[in-house]
């Protein structure tokens, strides 16, 4: 039999922590109450709940839970942000700022505001994947109405000085959006030391369910709804609240922020562990972006005259990755890796390495034997 793969894709999702699952299982059969229905025990059990996952996700991040809207997950907040947040200003020439190397959840509907007639501007970003206070100040305009940077890239893990660019747009009074998908329950997250306006979260990035997220929206930030239809969420999100799904965000969340300074530094040590069983064997192996400014979990790498796919391909004891999983099935080069400078080539010659609490030490000796010997068995076969 073969043996189980081992998996190293947790930026692409994770499972769901058992203590996760065993705080959702009441919500789906004896608490199946909808949280609106406000007229007997069933509909107040839920309400309950989703109030106390609203206090969880809210202390994970620093926020009030009257600032926690709960949404299918952060495709689905990131919409909410940029377009309420544009909506509220259309029709008076309003700039919206990004940077070229989003996920795109943010890039998409930007692009969509720049068809409906505003402004965007794409900023770039330096061969570590910062992004530059001086070129950012220089961006903005008296119309600028948002500005939404990333915490922590999905794809090669660097973490942005976003206190840094809090400071700078609440000193100009512009609205702060940030996709922090890929930093809540990973790092310290910290609305009001960041001073964003707006942030998106996702469940099934830190442990719990597909199909549930946040928006934290701060006190006093307006957005025009998206999804009309009841006023759920302080009428900012119309819809049945997922209960089951809500209470395993909160339950994740509150794991995470009980866990995160250890869970973080064992994993980091891991990561590092990998890094060097790789690197200590291989030549024409260079990592990509800030080996500082990153988040423990990520180790994205190029293999000079390997083929990423071919790589995968021949390292099926390993679940690993080439990009975002929202873009794996598309073949051109990710705009992640050409946006740190990377050549087409390059960029279809890496790999992205992530993992996560379920990860183990023998594992990663196994996960570097596997990667070695499936790249020297590749360059002997490319070799003329």
């Amino acid at each position: 039999m073969a043996p189980t793969p081992i998996y190293l894709d947790y930026h692409a999702t994770t499972p769901v922590d058992p203590r996760v699952w065993r705080a959702m299982e009441p919500y789906f059969t004896s608490h199946f109450g909808n949280p609106a229905s406000n007229s007997h025990a069933f509909g107040w059990t839920a309400a309950k709940a989703v109030q106390r996952a609203r206090g969880q996700v809210a202390a994970l991040i620093g926020a009030q839970p009257s600032e926690v809207v709960f949404t299918s997950g952060a495709t689905e907040s990131d919409n909410l942000a940029i377009k309420g947040m544009a909506d509220r200003h259309r029709g008076r020439r309003a700039h919206v700022i990004t940077t070229a190397f989003e996920h795109h959840a943010v890039l998409d509907p930007c692009a969509r505001l720049e068809q409906e007639g505003f402004a965007v501007t794409r900023l770039g970003v330096d061969r570590e994947g910062l992004v530059g206070l001086g070129e950012l100040e220089a961006a903005l305009r008296p119309e600028t109405v948002l500005v939404s940077v990333m915490a922590v890239n999905n794809e090669i893990g660097v973490v942005q000085d976003m206190e840094a660019i809090g400071a700078l747009t609440r000193r100009r009074g512009i609205a702060l959006h940030s996709d922090a998908t890929q930093a809540a329950g990973k790092l310290p997250v910290e609305v009001g030391r960041w001073n964003v306006d707006l942030l998106s979260l996702s469940g099934h990035k830190m442990y719990g369910p597909k199909g549930v997220g946040a928006l934290y929206v701060r006190t006093g930030t307006r957005l025009t709804c998206q999804q009309d239809g009841g006023g759920h969420e302080r009428g900012l999100r119309s819809g049945t609240l997922n209960v089951p799904g809500i209470v395993g965000l909160g339950e994740a969340a509150a794991l995470a922020q009980q866990e995160l300074r250890e869970e973080s530094a064992r994993i980091g040590g891991l990561r590092d562990r990998l890094r060097e069983g790789i690197l200590s064997q291989l030549e024409g192996v260079r990592l990509n972006g800030s080996a500082s400014q990153r988040v423990p979990h990520n180790l994205h790498l190029t293999f000079d005259g390997v083929e990423a796919e071919a790589l995968m391909m021949s390292m099926q004891e390993l679940a690993v990755s080439s990009g975002s999983a929202c873009t794996s099935a598309a073949r051109t080069a990710s705009h992640v890796l050409l946006a740190i400078g990377l050549t087409p080539e390059e960029a279809q010659r890496s790999i992205r390495f992530g993992l996560g609490r379920f990860t183990t030490a023998e594992e990663i000796d196994r996960a570097a034997e596997c990667v070695v010997h499936a790249t020297r068995r590749l360059r002997e076969l490319s070799r003329p």
